[in-house]
C-alpha cells in the first residue's frame, strides 16, 4: 500500500497533486483521518501509525501550519477527489449564448421582432451577442450598426445589462448583454 509518490513519471504524465508518504519532507505535521487520534506528531510517528494501519499518509493541506496529512488509502482519496471535481461541474452552470443578426438598415418591424427574441433569451438566463453584420458597403454605415445597438441594449435596459458596449470586429459590431439578477428586476 504504501507507495511513494513519482514526480515524474517516464509515460510523461503530469505530476501527481499530493505529496504521499516519504515524500512529505516536514519535520511535524498534523494528522486527521479515521481510526486515528487528531493531533500533531513528528513525520516519522506519523508515517508508522500511517503503516500500522496498511494506509498511506496523504498531504492534503501543505500550506498549513504545520502541514495536514491524512491516513487513508490514496487510491481511494484520489477516486473521491475526482468525484467531488465532477460533481463541482456538473453543479456549475453552463452558460448559453444566444445571437441576434442585424444588418446595418434593420427597419423598425424587424428590431421589434428581434427585442422581443432578445427578451425571451434573457428571462431564460442565456446572454444575448447582438451584432450587425456588415456586408460589402455597407461597412460605411458604421456609425448606424453603433446606432441600432446603443438603441438596442437601451430597449432592454430593465431585462439586461451590458456587458461589453458596441465594438467593431472585422465586419462585425459586437454588443454583450447578459441577464439582471431576478432581484435587480423592476
Amino acid at each position: 500500500m504504501n507507495r511513494p509518490q513519482r514526480p515524474y513519471s517516464p509515460r510523461g504524465r503530469a505530476e501527481e497533486p499530493y505529496k504521499i508518504n516519504e515524500l512529505i519532507r516536514v519535520p511535524k505535521v498534523r494528522v486527521v483521518g479515521e481510526n486515528v487520534e487528531q493531533g500533531v506528531y513528528d513525520t516519522k510517528q506519523a508515517l508508522a501509525m500511517a503503516k500500522a494501519q496498511q494506509l498511506d499518509l496523504v498531504e492534503i493541506s501543505p500550506n498549513a501550519d504545520p502541514p495536514v496529512c491524512k491516513i487513508t488509502d490514496y487510491s481511494k482519496f484520489k477516486y473521491e477527489q475526482k468525484k467531488k471535481q465532477k460533481e463541482l461541474k456538473a453543479k456549475a452552470q453552463k452558460v448559453v449564448v444566444k445571437e441576434i443578426r442585424f444588418g446595418p438598415n434593420t427597419d423598425e418591424h424587424d428590431f421589434e421582432f428581434k427585442l422581443k427574441h432578445a427578451i425571451n433569451f434573457l428571462k431564460e438566463g442565456a446572454k444575448v451577442r447582438a451584432y450587425v453584420h456588415f456586408v460589402g458597403r455597407t461597412i460605411v454605415f458604421k456609425e448606424r450598426g453603433e446606432i441600432l445597438l446603443l438603441k438596442f441594449a437601451q430597449a432592454l435596459e430593465e431585462h439586461a445589462k451590458v456587458d461589453e458596449l458596441p465594438k467593431l470586429e472585422g465586419k462585425r459590431m459586437i454588443l454583450m448583454l447578459s441577464p439582471k439578477p431576478v432581484s435587480q428586476k423592476k
